[in-house]
């Protein structure tokens, strides 16, 4: 089994959000992806998705952009991402799965073999020159949700597993400071970090260690619209 990762795919199948005028490199991006999803990709691999999938603000315009990842090979594992309005009631999400391929995280994990994923949407951190007491909130609010995704880890986690933990937004400030985030990662044995949300002007390296955790970006247009290997 391998695990690989990208995030930011920004689907747009029923709402009129083409991603080329952000750049010619975005001409035909889905296109480029799922050609290198199928020559990479087998049965019994997963694929991890740090968010930002469809530009849907509806479920059903969300599960029109998800089937069309239904005839992908592998296990796909989504998290939320600040663009997915779609995404509104777990329950009724995984309910309305396209197949039995597809997991929804929130607040919880999912566990394949020896390899435990965990995951939730993240925020801004302290640091971002325009974080606002609103934005501390939210960081608070998600760092919470982490812990909770923890303590569904340590109900399935055995001796040898290996955690990777998926979060949208980076989990570092711009000068790479520590943060709730990476407190939690580093407490709870995490090995892999997967994220994305950035775009432009990228500070963050696309892989980079710290306390023994690594950190993974996956923004698809910043890795070229490849798949990125994790495990």
């Amino acid at each position: 089994m391998k695990i690989f990762a990208i995030s930011d795919l920004h689907l747009s199948g029923l709402s009129d959000k083409p991603m080329n005028i952000f750049g010619s490199n975005w001409e035909g991006h889905f296109d480029k992806i799922r050609a290198d999803w199928l020559s990479k990709v087998s049965p019994d691999d997963v694929v991890l998705v740090c968010g930002d999938i469809s530009w849907g603000t509806t479920l059903e315009e969300g599960l029109f952009d998800l089937k069309s990842l239904s005839d992908l090979p592998g296990k796909k594992v989504f998290i939320r991402g600040n663009h997915d309005y779609w995404w509104n009631g777990i329950t009724k999400l995984r309910r309305a799965a396209p197949d039995d391929t597809f997991y929804f995280l929130q607040n919880d994990c999912v566990k394949f073999e020896n390899v435990v994923i965990c995951g939730s949407r993240g925020w801004t951190c302290p640091g971002s020159p325009d974080y606002t007491e609103h934005d501390e909130k939210l960081y608070l609010r998600e760092a919470e949700r982490f812990k909770l995704c923890f303590k569904e880890v340590e109900k399935v986690r055995e001796e040898g597993d290996v955690v990777v933990a998926l979060i949208h937004y980076p989990p570092m400030g711009l000068k790479l400071q520590p943060t709730l985030f990476t407190q939690l990662f580093e407490q709870n044995g995490v090995d892999k970090v997967v994220f994305g949300h950035l775009h432009g002007e990228v500070f963050f390296p696309f892989r980079y260690v710290r306390e023994g955790v690594e950190y993974i970006l996956t923004s698809c247009d910043k890795v070229n619209f490849i798949l990125q290997r994790v495990l």
